[in-house]
């Protein structure tokens, strides 16, 4: 028997190991699955919970719940990859060799990375809201805060999910004028970037949404270090920003083990060709997910919209017959904007994010790139066909793999 080794069994993982069971000759193949966490983390629900809309339990499964039972799954943590030799070590020091590799290791905050974090009372005036822990530490001190200087701070790009810390402000502005304080809190948002978002059309409309909020804009901000008994954050061309409460999106790095392995860049993202999904270095070892270094945005949608492309792409490199570059950068975004409304965006490698329907032209219902009520239900719906639809690998009706040009006023 030949085998099919996945390491992680978050989203990318989980979709892939669901997709491949229905497509591999079960005669030939097995597939096993390797991760050291038991638990399965709704991720785009951490957002909601500083704010009191869900709680840790609203978004915590088992990761077995949603893996095929003729699927093995080994709940430990990796030692190593050795591509030249096929195999992989575990923590434990058992050895696995594989036929094909697939990695899909995700990404981490590495709040150490940026220095000064960890020493500016990290979890008690500094969080973070891209891990469970730091969201709920976070609910905790802004249930009780009275105002003062908030501000949120992107320490350097890429990050998972690039739209979230603009929805974090933007629900920061909400939660707190219904709590009748935002005139007692000022609110900053502090990025690298030279405006709110990675592409400029989209960056322009959520600029003007921060000036409609009264959400002060620091752009082009490059962190040298954070002050913490003077509670400021200092760039290298000697700026601050003073806060009260600062929440962080430190640096983002794929995997250590991606790293002890030599197979990565210098934040431990695996050089991933970026329209079939196959490693650059090793030709059974295939990549998606956040574990990549493709400029495309690291998001559940995006790894939804990999595993159809690299499904087909493992069979055919099984076959032998050439890979298919299919995987065109598709991402598809719902940013929440506070007060029951939210936006979409859907673009791809090449074209930027656009007015205009979804995901039919001219019925929609949903709009792209403007603020409606509609966007901010399917921003809730999406819990449930996460769940539901999305790591089961099931087709979501609709929307394809390939972004559709149809709709948008391009």
């Amino acid at each position: 028997m030949k085998k099919v080794l996945i390491l992680g069994a978050g989203t990318a993982g989980t979709i892939m190991a669901n997709r491949l069971v229905r497509k591999l000759d079960r005669k030939e193949w097995t597939i096993t699955i390797i991760d050291q966490h038991p638990k399965h983390y709704y991720q785009p629900g951490f957002l909601f919970i500083p704010f009191e809309m869900y709680t840790e339990a609203n978004v915590t499964r088992e990761k077995t719940d949603f893996l095929p039972k003729n699927v093995e799954y080994i709940q430990e943590g990796i030692e190593i990859i050795e591509p030249d030799k096929n195999r992989i070590k575990l923590k434990n020091g058992k050895t696995i060799e594989y036929h094909i590799l697939i990695i899909a290791t995700g990404t981490n905050i590495v709040p150490g990375e940026v220095d000064g974090l960890l020493d500016s009372g990290w979890g008690e005036n500094a969080f973070d809201f891209y891990t469970v822990e730091g969201s709920v530490a976070l609910a905790k001190r802004l249930k009780d805060w009275k105002g003062g200087k908030m501000v949120v701070h992107i320490a350097e790009m890429p990050i998972k999910c690039p739209v979230a810390p603009l929805e974090f402000t933007f629900l920061a502005d909400w939660y707190f004028t219904n709590k009748g304080i935002r005139d007692d809190v000022e609110i900053t948002y502090v990025t690298p970037l030279s405006g709110a978002f990675t592409k400029p059309r989209a960056s322009g409309v959520l600029n003007h949404l921060l000036e409609n909020k009264q959400v002060n804009l620091i752009p082009d901000f490059n962190i040298m270090n954070v002050d913490g008994s003077g509670k400021k954050l200092v760039s290298f061309d000697e700026k601050t920003v003073d806060y009260d409460i600062l929440v962080s999106i430190p640096t983002n790095m794929g995997d250590s083990v991606i790293e002890r392995s030599g197979m990565g860049d210098e934040l431990n993202f695996v050089s991933t060709h970026k329209h079939t999904l196959q490693s650059k270095t090793h030709e059974n070892v295939f990549v998606l997910g956040d574990a990549t270094d493709l400029p495309s945005s690291k998001a559940g949608s995006v790894a939804h919209f990999q595993a159809e492309i690299l499904t087909e792409n493992i069979l055919h490199f099984i076959r032998n017959k050439p890979l298919k570059e299919g995987f065109d950068g598709h991402a598809n975004c719902f940013i929440e904007s506070g007060f029951g409304k939210g936006f979409l965006i859907d673009f791809n490698y090449d074209v930027e994010p656009v007015e205009g329907k979804f995901p039919l032209p001219i019925i929609g219902p949903m709009a792209l790139l403007k603020e409606s009520r509609m966007n901010h239900f399917g921003k809730l719906a999406f819990k449930w066909i996460y769940w539901n639809v999305l790591l089961r690998g099931w087709p979501i009706p609709m929307i394809t793999a390939k972004m559709s040009k149809l709709g948008k006023k391009i």
